[in-house]
């Protein structure tokens, strides 16, 4: 039997909707420091959904969620990320009419002018294809700097717990591989705890430690990533495409 770390994020029961109806129902799933957890699920299986329930944009309409053992279920979204909740969104994660070093001082929002700076220098210490480009507009960037300036953003409050929304959507192959390979696993190294969800499966499951399968609202199934990668008819039964396969788009 796979040992995963001790959770650091647990969600118990997740049930979250739009008007009262529910999208997503009875999800619970758990998040260790140092792993990365995985879910996977087609188009309108509720992974945005269980996101926002997550992080708090959306109320929990039944269940509970702690973070380092701290009860967040009823907190408002900025508090959250306070208690150590990080969140890099799929789209709108830098300021394009801001250059690297503004959209840093802007994830720096809640730090005073010492901590911001010291703050800077481990983000780029940690990414430091960035440290050359501190006055480089955002949205003249390749698309996988702008992912990588989207982490570091969010990477200036420090936080323990981060949700990472399809990173690799819009990337091209060799540059998704990059950014799930080398960006997103330093992250675990890092000893934080990482939440992705991602529509390459095959690659995501490189680099998770856990996944969970998500069809319907509902989690369907849950492994070790091995695992889910030897499931010959993971893609048939549950997503409706081959693992195999990774979709792409267009290079950036």
């Amino acid at each position: 039997m796979t040992t995963r770390e001790a959770p650091f994020l647990i969600a118990n029961g997740l049930t979250a909707g739009y008007s009262q109806v529910p999208v997503v129902r009875g999800v619970s799933l758990q998040v260790g420091l140092g792993e990365i957890v995985v879910v996977v699920g087609p188009n309108g299986a509720g992974k945005s959904t269980l996101v926002k329930s997550i992080t708090g944009e959306l109320e929990l309409l039944e269940g509970g969620l702690s973070l380092g053992g701290v009860d967040i279920s009823s907190l408002r979204e900025d508090d959250r990320m306070g208690k150590g909740m990080g969140y890099v969104p799929q789209l709108r994660d830098v300021f394009p009419t801001l250059t690297v070093m503004e959209n840093l001082e802007m994830g720096g929002f809640r730090l005073n002018k010492q901590q911001t700076t010291e703050r800077v220098a481990a983000v780029l210490e940690t990414f430091p294809a960035l440290a050359p480009l501190t006055k480089r507009i955002a949205r003249s960037m390749s698309g996988g700097e702008q992912k990588m300036l989207g982490i570091g953003r969010a990477l200036m409050a420090d936080p323990k717990f981060l949700i990472l929304d399809e990173p690799t959507a819009n990337l091209a192959p060799q540059v998704a591989t990059h950014v799930l390979r080398d960006i997103v696993a330093s992250l675990a190294k890092e000893g934080r705890a990482v939440l992705l969800i991602e529509q390459r499966v095959a690659l995501a499951l490189e680099v998770a430690s856990w996944g969970y399968v998500l069809t319907d609202g509902q989690v369907r199934l849950e492994r070790s990533a091995p695992e889910l990668a030897a499931m010959t008819d993971l893609g048939s039964l549950f997503l409706g495409m081959s693992t195999a396969a990774s979709p792409s788009g267009p290079a950036h």
